[in-house]
């Protein structure tokens, strides 16, 4: 009775894999698994060891968003911390743009150039070349490695930006974190003083140009005087001359100013048009709207008036008319501002946060830069008024008169130009940067890196990882049986498992035949269990006297397990006999050591008789017949009448008769056999027979009733069945008592 588990309609149920099956995997595959994992934590370890100590330095700044007016603040505070964000984003690239590292890399060269111990630094020299002495590494390179080895990050929440510097030298790593910190805010500073340094040096030239022209002009007229003699002016001619000097002083300085705030406004315009063209038209437009231009021209008169009414010192009523102007002048200037700030509100109501403080800075420099033109008008129209009063003095003093009005007009407005470098002077040194560096970079005394025991943590686990795949992958591509469960899980019986014997190869087969070279082995046992399963296969009463032994293919212990079953036979009383039917490869003979002929074949052709080809092996109760003369046509000669004939004359012999076939899948030699057998076995050789190949073997041979189940050969139980080979020692290893008595019996013989 075949022990097979089939639905009731007949079909084969889905496999499953059980977590065992997984242990059993890992279990039969523990020796590389070890290997792996080892080789994995061996490199590790190796990398660990010789892996460079990396030191890490941190410096942090401060970076305040510049503030605007009163008009920028946010209509919802909530979100006031995303612009903040979007702010210190935009000055971290800046950060990390080429032109800061850059500087960062002259400052540092430079300080390795100049420092006395170089064993300092690491990430400067050139280690690209093995030997020699250590070269400054390129510039462009280590610009290049600068945005690996700094790293810049905003704290979150926060408008602090931590600049930090990795490298093998503790020294080197806080100074380029300094270097960082403080190019970006010498940049920081300079962005914020570009303007105030523009005005600044245009002044500057201004206030030389100037300096020169009088000093020029006092020359021309201590000549005149001293070749015409010394001519006093009258007080008439005097006064005017003062006068005409304060105006021509006041247009100069104005004309200078004007000049001064044009290229500012350029400046502003330039950066507002590459971020919005429209936006730049617009305010460009702005300064000539009619009532803000009415405003300033009002103003402006107003202001002329008033600075005329002042040189008129004479008269006492000239200190309410000034009191009386100016205030008309502050009345005027409050609706200016107030038209402005309706401007901004609406232009600021639709900016993005980066054009919101560039707009108001145009919009401002707009209004100043029409205010200096108004006034330059104005003063370009008093002092023409001036001139031909000048030009109505007497022709003696005239010369002088003209000599003198220069003079004093280029003293006057060389005082002003002075007095606005000294302001725009004190303006820049004064104008901070929106960078505070809080906290200095400094030596760490500890490395940040490698961590050594995370390193070979890492490679364990990336060890068993491999391992595991490895595994994973084998079992995946490797189709050949395994375990006894492999097979049950294709509904095939299994009717025992016979360990690998130790000592058997291809070169020694000494210890091939096991159940008589060592009874009392593991395998031995095995044979004995196959024995007994293979005598109670059969419930239904018919006797089994025959059995046929074949395989898949080649090389997977058919005759290993046909001979050693037939000795265990022997070993329990049973006149049992061994045929030999693989007339293509036959080996029974070499494993008694025995020649070939004669044998079967030649008995089935007449040439020899049966008591010459049957033969007594070293075992009692146990015999053999070989092969004999290889035929040319075995399957027939396997199927012929003379072939039933001898198997029917050779059961009444012997009780047990095993045959060795070949391989069913080669040839129909063993499937033709197993039709005149009483019972079949199909030898299966672990991690040899593909599981294809087992199933199509079975296939075939269930279409005879003598197939009865498989025998696992060569199955490891260390490996996959511990307790099984626990208990198979146990019960199969000599008894001390019985080895002491079994030696002494032998002593008194």
């Amino acid at each position: 009775m075949n022990d097979f588990n089939t639905n009731n309609n007949g079909s084969t149920p889905q496999e499953q894999v059980s977590f065992k099956d997984y242990l059993n995997l890992i279990r039969n595959n523990f020796v590389p698994i070890c290997i792996i994992i080892l080789a994995s934590l061996t490199v590790s370890i190796i990398y660990a060891v010789n892996a460079k100590n990396i030191y890490k330095s941190t410096t942090s700044i401060k970076i305040n968003k510049p503030k605007g007016n009163i008009l920028e603040a946010p209509l919802m505070p909530e979100f006031q911390d995303f612009g903040s964000d979007r702010f210190i984003a935009n000055e971290i690239e800046i950060l990390k743009s080429y032109n800061i590292r850059e500087k960062v890399a002259d400052a540092v060269i430079d300080t390795f150039k100049n420092s006395t111990n170089k064993n300092k630094f690491y990430l400067v020299l050139d280690k690209s070349k093995f030997g020699g002495k250590d070269k400054i590494v390129k510039k462009e390179d280590f610009i290049k490695a600068a945005a690996t080895f700094a790293t810049i990050e905003q704290k979150r929440g926060l408008d602090i930006v931590e600049i930090s510097v990795e490298s093998p030298s503790p020294y080197e790593a806080a100074l380029i974190a300094n270097c960082f910190a403080q190019e970006y805010k010498n940049l920081n500073l300079e962005i914020n003083r570009n303007q105030l340094t523009v005005v600044k040096q245009f002044l500057k030239e201004q206030k030389e140009e100037k300096q020169q022209q009088l000093n020029s002009a006092e020359e021309i007229l201590r000549s005149f005087q001293e070749k015409g003699g010394i001519i006093a002016l009258d007080a008439q001619s005097t006064n005017l001359i003062e006068q005409l000097s304060n105006f021509e002083a006041q247009k100069n300085a104005v004309q200078i100013e004007l000049s001064a705030s044009t290229k500012v406004l350029n400046q502003y315009r330039e950066e507002l048009e590459k971020q919005n063209p429209r936006l730049a038209d617009y305010l460009t437009q702005l300064s000539s709207e009619v009532y803000i231009k009415a405003l300033q021209e009002q103003i402006s008169k107003f202001e002329i008036t008033r600075d005329i009414a002042a040189i008129n010192k004479n008269n006492s009523s000239n200190d309410a008319l000034i009191k009386d102007y100016n205030n008309k002048i502050s009345d005027l200037n409050k609706k200016l501002n107030d038209k402005l700030k309706e401007v901004k509100a609406g232009i600021f109501a639709s900016s993005p946060e980066e054009v919101k403080l560039l707009s108001q800075k145009i919009i401002e420099e707009e209004v100043k830069n029409n205010s200096l033109r108004i006034s330059l008008k104005e003063l370009e129209g008093i002092v023409k008024n001036y001139d031909k009063d000048f030009n109505e003095l007497p022709k003696t003093t005239i010369e002088l008169a003209r000599f003198q009005r220069n003079r004093e007009s280029l003293e006057k407005l060389y005082v002003l130009v002075e007095e606005k470098y000294q302001e725009a002077l004190i303006n820049e040194q004064s104008q901070p940067g929106n960078v505070l560096i809080i906290d200095d970079a400094r030596m760490p005394v500890n490395p940040s890196k490698p961590n050594r025991m995370l390193i070979v943590l890492i490679g364990f686990v990336l060890g068993t990882g491999m391992a595991v795949g490895y595994v994973v992958v084998r079992n995946y591509f490797d189709n050949t049986v395994k375990t006894p469960e492999d097979i049950k899980k294709k509904n095939i019986n299994v009717l025992a498992w016979i360990p690998q014997i130790e000592g058997v190869t291809n070169d020694n087969k000494e210890l091939e035949f096991i159940v008589s070279k060592k009874p009392d082995s593991i395998p031995s046992e095995a044979f004995r269990a196959l024995r007994t399963r293979v005598q109670f296969a059969k419930l239904d009463g018919d006797e089994t006297k025959t059995i046929l032994v074949t395989s898949s293919s080649a090389q997977e212990g058919k005759t290993t397990i046909c001979v050693n079953l037939a000795a265990s036979f022997a070993q329990s009383n049973k006149r049992t006999l061994i045929i030999d039917c693989d007339l293509r490869k036959p080996r029974v003979h070499n494993v008694f050591g025995e020649v070939r002929t004669p044998g079967l074949v030649d008995y089935l052709f007449g040439q020899a008789g049966l008591n010459e080809i049957i033969r007594a092996s070293i075992m009692e109760n146990l015999f053999f017949i070989p092969a004999g003369t290889i035929p040319p046509n075995p399957s027939e000669l396997l199927e012929s009448k003379k072939m039933k004939e001898f198997m029917d004359q050779i059961k009444d012999q012997f009780e047990i008769i095993l045959l060795d076939s070949p391989p069913i899948i080669a040839v129909t030699d063993s499937e033709i056999i197993s039709r005149r057998v009483d019972t079949t076995l199909l030898v299966v050789s672990s991690e040899t027979t593909e599981m294809e190949i087992m199933e199509k073997s079975v296939e075939i041979l269930k279409r005879s009733d003598s197939f009865i189940g498989t025998v696992l050969n060569n199955f490891s139980y260390k490996m996959g069945y511990g307790s099984y080979y626990k208990y198979y020692y146990y019960y199969s290893k000599p008894n001390s008592e019985d080895h002491k008595t079994k030696h002494k019996s032998k002593s008194l013989s």
